[in-house]
C-alpha cells in the first residue's frame, strides 16, 4: 500500500509525504533511515507521549551505527520507560522537502514496563500516557496515513501475542 499526503511544518512549509507498507525489514535495503516511531501496546492500551511538540508514538533519531530495532528499542526505553518485547516493521515514510528526503520507520511493539516513567533522559518527552487506540485522533491525527497506520499496527499487535 502507498499513501501520499502532505503537511505544512511549523514554519509553514508545505512538505509532501509519501508512506509505503512493507512485510520485512529487508524492504529498507539501501535506504538512509534517519527517524524511528513505533506504535507501542502496553495489554489493549495504545502509548502515546508527549513533548513541546505534541502527542505523538515514541520515536526519534538513529544514531550513528544503530540498527533500525535498536533505534526503536532505545526510543521506546528512553520516552516511556518500556521494553520493547515483540516488535515488527510495519512501513516507512518519505518527507520529500526542498532540501531532501528523509526517510522515517514506522513500527508496531508490544511492550511492558521496567517501571515508572520519571523522565526522558534527552528532556524532550514530559508526559506518557495509555489511551484507547480508536481515540488516538484525540491526541494526534496524521491524516490517511494516520488512519492506514493505526489499523495495520491494531492487526499486527495481534498477531503478535
Amino acid at each position: 500500500m502507498e499513501i501520499e499526503s502532505s503537511i505544512a511544518t511549523g514554519s509553514g512549509q508545505e512538505v509532501k509525504l509519501v508512506y509505503r507498507d512493507i512485510d520485512s525489514i529487508l524492504e529498507l535495503e539501501g535506504r538512509m533511515v534517519s527517524g524511528v516511531h513505533a506504535y507501542c501496546f502496553l495489554g489493549d492500551k495504545l502509548v502515546i507521549v508527549s513533548s513541546s511538540k505534541g502527542w505523538t508514538p515514541p520515536g526519534g533519531s538513529v544514531e550513528t551505527g544503530e540498527t533500525l530495532e535498536e533505534a526503536v528499542i532505545r526510543e521506546v526505553k528512553e520516552e516511556t520507560n518500556m521494553k520493547v518485547v515483540k516488535h515488527a516493521f510495519l512501513g516507512f515514510q518519505d518527507i520529500v522537502e526542498q532540501s531532501g528526503t528523509i526517510t522515517q520507520s514506522r513500527s508496531v511493539c508490544i511492550v511492558e514496563p521496567y517501571g515508572e516513567f520519571v523522565a526522558d533522559p534527552d528532556e524532550d518527552i514530559t508526559e506518557i500516557k495509555l489511551i484507547d487506540p480508536t481515540e488516538h485522533k484525540n491526541y494526534f491525527d496524521w491524516g490517511a496515513i494516520g488512519d492506514h497506520l493505526i489499523e495495520r499496527a491494531l492487526d499486527w499487535k495481534e498477531a503478535l501475542r
